[in-house]
């Protein structure tokens, strides 16, 4: 096969803070179905993903749970690279932001734009979302809130570094109007140029004082580099970039092809991004691809909305493979996908086991059956063969064109569209009517070359979405021609190859056992969560016996005013009410173990104390962020400590 030139695709680099999704998810396992298709077609793939470790947020996290930032982003990226290697990806580079000759780079990259005039020290006063890290004016907000998330905001006012991105704003809006295609779909280009470029672009802080877990700023100790610089230049830090000197693989693979990003960042790699390599004077990435959410059935998931589903549950309930099926079939090319239990077992069934499985499972029985599981060569046609056989071809270019706009379920769709062509097929020649006729063998012999055939181009269109159906699927056949360029004419399948034993692809899914599975599962998860809730009640009612305690170890505990803001009863939970609460510097989750003694009403809008700084635990799928204070009024009588006359966020001494 011709080598047809480089391909560089990246994903998003996943942030630290916690363990991913199977929302979270969806990203690298479409890139990775992006990258197999380009490698099977002959390109020479690099393929990145990696993780965004620095941050106020992380450093947060890491005080909680009583380590240090790099203890925390070591557990939780190692987690994300298994997610990563669970879903079979085929990533060639895992960029980590903590990587040392990443972190070298970023300061060059800063220091450069800074020497140049770029980046300017100035101070900022505004609007501040801890979690998204960033800075909103107050026109910015929406309904008084983060327009990103939806959280709460506070002022803040510090010293910064701000990169010029007003310098730049024409030459980006030219940019994007001549290369239509740099910004894909089309809707989110409107967005970018009309919503954020055209109104006029305020310049960019890019550097940090209020926390030290970041990148040093070499020429100001006070300052760490913010995450726009330091996350974003990972694309081409990974390939050795260095504004000192560049490596071989960034002159090779630079520019990327595409990111491919979720849609609710599609600001920061078209409009801070390209303003950055504009600055540096390096070549623009050729595409960024915004592609939308994976939902749990019509909600965006959510540890705090108790909805979220994790790669390895999906993964022990129904395989790899078949995870990796439903999430590319499953999400749209322009809107939300969704997923939910009941429809991934209808979709396992429906297209794996009785469309795909079936399919393989009986041609590969017949061939053993009435030719001892030698192919025959196809002698006898009729014109019913052609009309598979121009399924088989034209899905081939259907699917080339469909992968080149990301149309990826669509693309599924398509290679599915040969199976149900040749189940079709079987019932027009119906093979067991012809194998009762001595004369009819030939026809038999050739009816069965269309179907290994058709296979054939199954199995090899089928690789970059389920690999290892394709191994075993070729296992089972002993085909030849495996590879991309033998697809150009129907018929490349060689007589005489002697098929083996056929297995079941897919088991067919029982619901009612599924669904006991699935609940055996989430008491398995819910159980190590309340085991997990139980060591930290254990570890602290040991504190509760020390007889004396010191000054010290008082100041370790952390007390504020939290406002709750709502609270709801959690499933399967009699005791557990799950608040969210305002602690002054944004909203937190806490589950708590006081729905014998309050009803959700008696609690909304009153200000409690909680322990602020306390190892977050999970409690029956809801992520407990802290526990307020209530005392042992008597027995079986407990009274939750109101302070609705304090401040919202005040500290207790």
């Amino acid at each position: 096969m011709a080598n047809k030139g480089k391909y560089y695709i990246t994903t998003a680099i996943a942030y630290t803070s916690r363990k991913p999704h199977i929302g979270n998810s969806y990203e690298i396992v479409m890139t990775d179905a992006l990258a197999r298709y380009k490698r099977m077609q002959g390109y020479d793939v690099f393929f990145l993903t990696g993780t965004d470790e620095h941050g106020q947020k992380i450093e947060g996290y890491a005080n909680a749970a009583g380590v240090t930032p790099k203890q925390y982003v070591d557990k939780v990226a190692g987690e994300i690279r298994d997610i990563c290697d669970l879903l079979n990806t085929t990533y060639d580079k895992f960029i980590r932001t903590t990587d040392d000759y990443h972190e070298k780079a970023v300061q060059h990259i800063f220091k450069k734009l800074y020497d140049q005039g770029d980046i300017y020290k100035g101070e900022y006063t505004g609007l501040y979302c801890t979690p998204c890290e960033s800075f909103w004016t107050e026109s910015q907000l929406v309904d008084g809130k983060c327009p990103d998330c939806g959280r709460e905001v506070k002022p803040a006012k510090e010293e910064a570094y701000f990169l010029k991105l007003s310098k730049y704003q024409k030459q980006l809006e030219d940019y994007i109007e001549s290369n239509e295609n740099f910004i894909y779909p089309e809707a989110r280009k409107k967005e970018m140029l009309n919503n954020f470029i055209k109104p006029g672009l305020q310049d960019l802080c890019v550097s940090r004082t209020s926390f030290k877990w970041g990148i040093p700023v070499t020429f100001d100790d006070k300052h760490v580099i913010y995450v726009w610089i330091d996350a974003l230049s990972n694309y081409i830090t990974a390939l050795g970039y260095d504004p000192e000197g560049s490596g071989d693989l960034y002159k090779k693979y630079w520019p990327a092809d595409v990111h491919i990003i979720g849609k609710d960042i599609v600001r920061f790699h078209t409009i801070y991004w390209p303003i950055m390599l504009m600055a540096l004077g390096e070549p623009l990435p050729k595409q960024v691809y915004g592609h939308p959410w994976l939902l749990f059935g019509e909600d965006k998931m959510s540890k705090s909305r108790g909805n979220v589903i994790y790669a390895d549950d999906l993964t022990e309930l129904f395989g790899v493979d078949a995870t990796r099926y439903y999430l590319l079939s499953e999400m749209p090319h322009a809107a939300d996908g969704s997923i939910t239990y009941e429809t991934m077992i209808e979709r396992y069934n429906s297209d794996l086991a009785n469309t795909i499985g079936n399919l393989v499972n009986r041609t590969i029985a017949m061939t053993n059956k009435y030719f001892d599981g030698v192919i025959q060569a196809p002698t006898a046609k009729e014109a019913v063969d052609d009309d598979l056989a121009k399924t088989c071809v034209d899905a081939v270019k259907k699917v080339d064109e469909l992968i080149a706009t990301y149309h990826v379920a669509d693309a599924v769709d398509t290679v599915l569209g040969i199976a149900k062509r040749a189940n079709k097929y079987i019932d027009e020649t119906e093979p067991w009517v012809l194998a009762k006729d001595p004369e009819k063998k030939e026809r038999l012999g050739t009816v069965l070359y269309n179907l290994l055939e058709a296979i054939r181009y199954l199995a090899i269109l089928l690789s970059p979405f389920t690999p290892e159906t394709t191994d075993a699927i070729f296992a089972q056949t002993n085909m030849n021609a495996k590879d991309y360029d033998s697809l150009a004419e129907f018929g490349a399948l060689e007589p005489g190859i002697t098929v083996g034993k056929a297995e079941p692809l897919f088991a067919r899914i029982d619901k009612d056992e599924m669904y006991e599975k699935i609940e055996a599962r989430q008491k398995a998860n819910a159980a190590a969560e309340t085991a997990n809730n139980e060591k930290v009640k254990e570890e602290l009612a040991g504190v509760a016996k020390l007889a004396e305690i010191s000054i010290d170890d008082f100041a370790k505990v952390e007390l504020r005013v939290a406002e709750i803001k709502a609270c709801e009863p959690i499933k399967r939970a009699k005791k557990l009410l799950k608040l969210t609460l305002d602690d002054g510097e944004g909203e937190r989750t806490v589950a708590s173990g006081i729905a014998p003694w309050y009803k959700p009403e008696d609690l909304t809008g009153h200000k409690v104390i909680i322990v602020s700084n306390l190892k977050p635990a999970k409690l029956c799928g809801v992520e407990s962020q802290g526990m307020i204070l209530a005392a042992d009024n008597a027995e079986d009588d407990v009274k939750v400590i109101f302070v609705d006359d304090l401040n919202t966020g005040a500290k207790i001494r």
